[in-house]
Protein backbone atom coordinates (compact mmCIF):
# COMPACT_ATOMS: atom_id res chain seq x y z
CA UNK A 1 0.00 0.00 0.00
CA UNK A 2 1.06 3.06 -1.11
CA UNK A 3 2.25 5.52 1.66
CA UNK A 4 0.32 9.28 2.19
CA UNK A 5 2.80 11.93 0.64
CA UNK A 6 2.60 14.54 3.69
CA UNK A 7 1.70 18.26 2.58
CA UNK A 8 2.99 21.44 3.58
CA UNK A 9 2.14 24.91 3.23
CA UNK A 10 4.58 27.45 3.65
CA UNK A 11 4.35 31.22 3.20
CA UNK A 12 7.38 33.50 2.46
CA UNK A 13 9.26 30.69 0.69
CA UNK A 14 10.84 32.86 -2.05
CA UNK A 15 14.33 33.32 -0.42
CA UNK A 16 16.14 32.88 3.07
CA UNK A 17 14.68 30.48 5.51
CA UNK A 18 11.37 29.63 3.61
CA UNK A 19 13.68 28.81 0.46
CA UNK A 20 15.76 26.46 2.73
CA UNK A 21 12.79 25.12 4.33
CA UNK A 22 10.98 24.32 0.92
CA UNK A 23 14.21 23.07 0.12
CA UNK A 24 14.96 20.99 3.51
CA UNK A 25 11.05 19.47 2.98
CA UNK A 26 11.21 18.33 -0.78
CA UNK A 27 14.19 16.47 -0.17
CA UNK A 28 12.50 14.39 2.77
CA UNK A 29 9.87 13.44 0.22
CA UNK A 30 6.98 16.35 1.31
CA UNK A 31 4.20 17.94 -1.36
CA UNK A 32 5.51 21.57 -0.67
CA UNK A 33 2.53 24.25 -1.64
CA UNK A 34 4.59 27.62 -1.72
CA UNK A 35 3.24 31.01 -1.01
CA UNK A 36 4.53 34.23 -1.57
CA UNK A 37 3.90 37.64 -3.36
CA UNK A 38 6.21 36.57 -6.27
CA UNK A 39 5.64 34.65 -8.82
CA UNK A 40 7.60 31.34 -8.90
CA UNK A 41 10.93 31.53 -9.86
CA UNK A 42 12.43 29.12 -12.24
CA UNK A 43 15.65 29.21 -9.42
CA UNK A 44 13.77 27.31 -6.57
CA UNK A 45 15.06 23.66 -7.61
CA UNK A 46 11.75 21.55 -5.68
CA UNK A 47 9.73 19.30 -7.67
CA UNK A 48 6.32 20.72 -8.88
CA UNK A 49 7.08 23.73 -7.67
CA UNK A 50 5.49 25.95 -10.58
CA UNK A 51 2.45 23.60 -10.17
CA UNK A 52 2.55 23.83 -6.16
CA UNK A 53 2.89 27.75 -6.12
CA UNK A 54 0.26 30.14 -5.10
CA UNK A 55 0.88 33.82 -5.56
CA UNK A 56 -0.60 36.04 -3.18
CA UNK A 57 -0.39 39.14 -1.34
CA UNK A 58 -0.86 38.46 3.12
CA UNK A 59 -1.19 41.89 3.25
CA UNK A 60 -3.95 41.97 1.47
CA UNK A 61 -6.65 40.90 4.17
CA UNK A 62 -9.62 40.90 1.48
CA UNK A 63 -8.03 38.33 -0.43
CA UNK A 64 -6.88 35.76 2.20
CA UNK A 65 -10.35 33.68 1.76
CA UNK A 66 -9.91 32.97 -1.94
CA UNK A 67 -6.51 32.46 -1.40
CA UNK A 68 -7.41 29.70 1.65
CA UNK A 69 -9.74 28.33 -0.98
CA UNK A 70 -7.68 27.56 -3.01
CA UNK A 71 -4.95 26.12 -1.05
CA UNK A 72 -7.79 23.24 0.20
CA UNK A 73 -8.42 22.81 -3.31
CA UNK A 74 -4.94 21.69 -3.93
CA UNK A 75 -5.11 19.35 -0.68
CA UNK A 76 -5.36 15.87 -1.85
CA UNK A 77 -8.53 14.18 0.39
CA UNK A 78 -8.43 17.21 2.57
CA UNK A 79 -5.73 16.72 4.40
CA UNK A 80 -2.84 19.18 5.30
CA UNK A 81 0.21 17.51 7.39
CA UNK A 82 1.99 21.09 8.34
CA UNK A 83 1.65 24.70 7.43
CA UNK A 84 4.66 27.13 8.45
CA UNK A 85 4.22 30.85 8.90
CA UNK A 86 7.63 31.92 7.35
CA UNK A 87 6.26 35.11 5.87
CA UNK A 88 7.29 38.60 7.05
CA UNK A 89 7.88 42.44 6.50
CA UNK A 90 10.40 44.91 8.72
CA UNK A 91 9.85 47.89 6.68
CA UNK A 92 13.27 49.96 7.22
CA UNK A 93 13.68 53.74 7.10
CA UNK A 94 16.58 55.58 4.45
CA UNK A 95 19.54 53.68 4.63
CA UNK A 96 18.13 50.80 6.00
CA UNK A 97 17.76 53.08 9.91
CA UNK A 98 15.28 50.64 12.10
CA UNK A 99 11.91 52.64 12.55
CA UNK A 100 11.19 53.51 16.01
CA UNK A 101 7.80 54.32 17.54
CA UNK A 102 8.65 57.86 16.12
CA UNK A 103 9.35 57.02 12.52
CA UNK A 104 6.22 54.58 12.45
CA UNK A 105 2.91 55.99 11.04
CA UNK A 106 -0.05 54.22 11.54
CA UNK A 107 0.36 52.60 7.58
CA UNK A 108 3.46 51.31 8.79
CA UNK A 109 1.71 49.31 11.70
CA UNK A 110 -1.01 47.92 9.80
CA UNK A 111 1.12 46.78 7.05
CA UNK A 112 3.46 45.17 9.42
CA UNK A 113 0.71 43.07 11.98
CA UNK A 114 -1.40 42.39 8.83
CA UNK A 115 1.28 39.51 7.36
CA UNK A 116 3.10 39.13 10.61
CA UNK A 117 0.35 38.67 12.64
CA UNK A 118 -3.54 38.65 11.23
CA UNK A 119 -2.86 36.71 8.41
CA UNK A 120 -1.57 34.19 10.66
CA UNK A 121 -4.11 33.99 12.35
CA UNK A 122 -6.61 33.89 9.39
CA UNK A 123 -3.98 31.32 7.51
CA UNK A 124 -5.04 29.05 10.35
CA UNK A 125 -8.27 29.54 11.00
CA UNK A 126 -8.93 28.58 7.42
CA UNK A 127 -6.70 25.58 7.36
CA UNK A 128 -7.64 24.29 10.53
CA UNK A 129 -9.92 21.40 9.48
CA UNK A 130 -7.55 20.51 6.88
CA UNK A 131 -4.78 19.90 9.47
CA UNK A 132 -6.82 18.07 11.76
CA UNK A 133 -7.97 15.35 9.59
CA UNK A 134 -4.13 14.91 9.09
CA UNK A 135 -3.09 15.40 13.06
CA UNK A 136 -0.84 17.94 11.78
CA UNK A 137 1.29 20.93 12.48
CA UNK A 138 1.60 24.29 12.97
CA UNK A 139 5.22 26.30 12.96
CA UNK A 140 5.34 30.25 13.36
CA UNK A 141 8.43 31.99 12.58
CA UNK A 142 9.01 34.67 15.28
CA UNK A 143 12.31 36.24 16.02
CA UNK A 144 14.61 37.35 19.08
CA UNK A 145 13.84 40.94 18.22
CA UNK A 146 10.29 39.66 19.72
CA UNK A 147 11.51 39.32 23.37
CA UNK A 148 14.48 42.08 23.34
CA UNK A 149 14.69 45.53 21.94
CA UNK A 150 17.72 44.58 18.64
CA UNK A 151 19.42 47.09 16.72
CA UNK A 152 18.35 46.58 13.60
CA UNK A 153 14.96 45.24 13.54
CA UNK A 154 11.96 48.32 14.01
CA UNK A 155 9.16 48.51 16.20
CA UNK A 156 6.11 47.42 14.46
CA UNK A 157 8.50 44.11 13.44
CA UNK A 158 9.60 43.62 17.05
CA UNK A 159 5.38 43.64 18.52
CA UNK A 160 4.52 42.11 15.68
CA UNK A 161 6.91 38.52 16.42
CA UNK A 162 6.01 39.35 20.14
CA UNK A 163 2.32 39.17 19.56
CA UNK A 164 2.83 35.60 17.38
CA UNK A 165 4.75 34.23 19.90
CA UNK A 166 1.49 34.83 22.18
CA UNK A 167 -0.46 33.72 19.29
CA UNK A 168 1.51 30.28 19.26
CA UNK A 169 0.53 29.58 22.44
CA UNK A 170 -2.99 30.61 22.34
CA UNK A 171 -3.23 28.16 19.33
CA UNK A 172 -1.37 25.87 20.57
CA UNK A 173 -4.16 25.60 23.91
CA UNK A 174 -7.17 25.40 21.89
CA UNK A 175 -5.92 23.27 18.84
CA UNK A 176 -4.61 20.71 20.95
CA UNK A 177 -7.95 18.83 21.27
CA UNK A 178 -8.11 18.06 17.59
CA UNK A 179 -4.81 16.70 17.34
CA UNK A 180 -2.96 19.73 15.71
CA UNK A 181 0.03 21.12 17.50
CA UNK A 182 1.33 24.18 17.18
CA UNK A 183 5.01 25.78 17.66
CA UNK A 184 7.24 28.66 16.99
CA UNK A 185 10.59 29.09 15.83
CA UNK A 186 12.73 32.07 16.72
CA UNK A 187 15.46 32.56 14.72
CA UNK A 188 17.97 34.71 16.00
CA UNK A 189 20.95 36.18 13.37
CA UNK A 190 20.72 34.13 10.38
CA UNK A 191 23.18 34.76 7.20
CA UNK A 192 20.28 35.88 4.53
CA UNK A 193 20.13 37.89 1.44
CA UNK A 194 18.23 40.64 3.50
CA UNK A 195 20.89 41.04 6.44
CA UNK A 196 21.35 44.84 7.99
CA UNK A 197 24.86 45.78 7.32
CA UNK A 198 26.69 45.39 10.65
CA UNK A 199 25.19 42.29 11.33
CA UNK A 200 28.01 39.41 10.85
CA UNK A 201 30.08 41.87 13.19
CA UNK A 202 27.30 42.29 15.54
CA UNK A 203 27.14 38.17 15.79
CA UNK A 204 30.55 37.83 16.52
CA UNK A 205 30.40 40.50 19.17
CA UNK A 206 26.83 38.87 20.54
CA UNK A 207 26.20 35.63 19.83
CA UNK A 208 27.98 33.12 22.38
CA UNK A 209 28.75 30.93 18.91
CA UNK A 210 30.91 33.74 17.57
CA UNK A 211 28.98 32.97 14.05
CA UNK A 212 26.06 33.88 11.63
CA UNK A 213 23.09 31.12 11.95
CA UNK A 214 22.43 29.04 8.25
CA UNK A 215 19.41 29.15 6.73
CA UNK A 216 19.25 25.39 6.68
CA UNK A 217 19.79 25.19 10.09
CA UNK A 218 16.71 26.66 10.83
CA UNK A 219 14.78 24.74 8.11
CA UNK A 220 15.92 21.55 9.80
CA UNK A 221 14.65 22.44 13.36
CA UNK A 222 11.08 23.62 11.22
CA UNK A 223 11.18 20.03 10.38
CA UNK A 224 12.19 18.80 13.17
CA UNK A 225 9.00 20.32 14.75
CA UNK A 226 6.46 18.80 11.76
CA UNK A 227 7.86 15.43 12.51
CA UNK A 228 6.82 12.43 14.64
CA UNK A 229 9.98 13.21 16.46
CA UNK A 230 8.34 16.31 18.20
CA UNK A 231 4.90 14.52 18.60
CA UNK A 232 4.77 15.67 22.51
CA UNK A 233 5.68 19.18 22.01
CA UNK A 234 3.21 22.22 21.06
CA UNK A 235 3.01 25.64 22.42
CA UNK A 236 7.12 25.99 22.47
CA UNK A 237 9.01 28.21 21.43
CA UNK A 238 12.56 26.80 19.72
CA UNK A 239 15.24 29.12 19.98
CA UNK A 240 17.54 28.82 16.96
CA UNK A 241 19.88 31.49 17.43
CA UNK A 242 23.27 30.15 18.45
CA UNK A 243 22.48 31.01 21.99
CA UNK A 244 22.17 35.21 21.88
CA UNK A 245 18.85 34.46 24.22
CA UNK A 246 20.61 33.50 27.14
Amino acid sequence: MQKHQRVLVLTGASRGIGHATAQKFSAEGWRVITVSRQAFSPKCPWLAGPEDHLQLDLGNIDALPRGVEEMRRRLPGGRLDALVNNAAISPKGPEGARLGVAQSDYATWLAVFTVNLFAVAFLAKGLIHDLAAAKGSIVNVTSIAGSRVHPYAGVAYASSKAALATLTREMAAEFAPVGVRVNAISPGEIDTAILSPGTAAFADREVPMRRLGRPEEVAASIHFLCSEAASYVTGAELHVNGGQHV
